[in-house]
């Protein structure tokens, strides 16, 4: 339990400091290219360049979401259990959420390789050179991120509770 602690402060610590590079990124190179264009100025890969930002950015944003235990934001059925305290059924359809998460996760990611191995065999040069196969790589990177957040956190979630005084009413 110690080390899925630890990797998941870890992943917190670097989605948030990645989400919060990319955004400032992404704001002072849309800023820039505003300003260079009122001097007719333009530089032509920003705008390639932000939109590859704000994809990663939701990517870094579902990892911090998850941590945060709003990823999965539709959980009728958890409120109706919990309303009724019956704490246990909560935690079993936690529990299942988060598996059934990580096998959609699993398949996301075989996607986004197979994905970026047919971009690699046709892709194009995009900005800066690179060619869009390795930019198409950051889908199941981000995916794979995304999976190892949820299962730091399914291991976690195995830990006893401590039960405080306020709660035991």
């Amino acid at each position: 339990m110690r080390y899925a602690k630890i990797a998941d402060k870890v992943l917190e610590k670097l989605a948030t400091y990645l989400l919060v590079f990319c955004v400032l990124s992404m704001l002072s190179l849309s800023s820039m290219s505003i300003v260079l264009r009122w001097f007719q100025l333009n530089i032509t890969w920003i705008d390639p360049f932000v939109r590859h930002l704000v994809f990663f950015s939701a990517f870094l944003g579902g990892v911090v979401a998850t941590g945060q235990g709003t990823h999965i934001g539709i959980d009728i059925l958890g409120k109706f259990v919990e309303s009724r305290g019956m704490h246990e059924l909560k935690n079993i359809i936690s529990k299942t959420v988060m598996i059934a998460s990580m096998l959609v996760l699993v398949w996301l990611i075989k996607a986004g390789i197979d994905f970026t191995q047919v971009e690699m065999e046709f892709s194009k040069k995009e900005f800066w050179g690179i060619d869009s196969g390795y930019l198409v790589m950051m889908i199941p990177i981000g995916m794979s991120f995304l999976l190892l957040r949820f299962l730091t956190i399914f291991i976690i979630s195995f830990e006893p509770k401590e039960i405080n005084i306020g709660e035991v009413a």
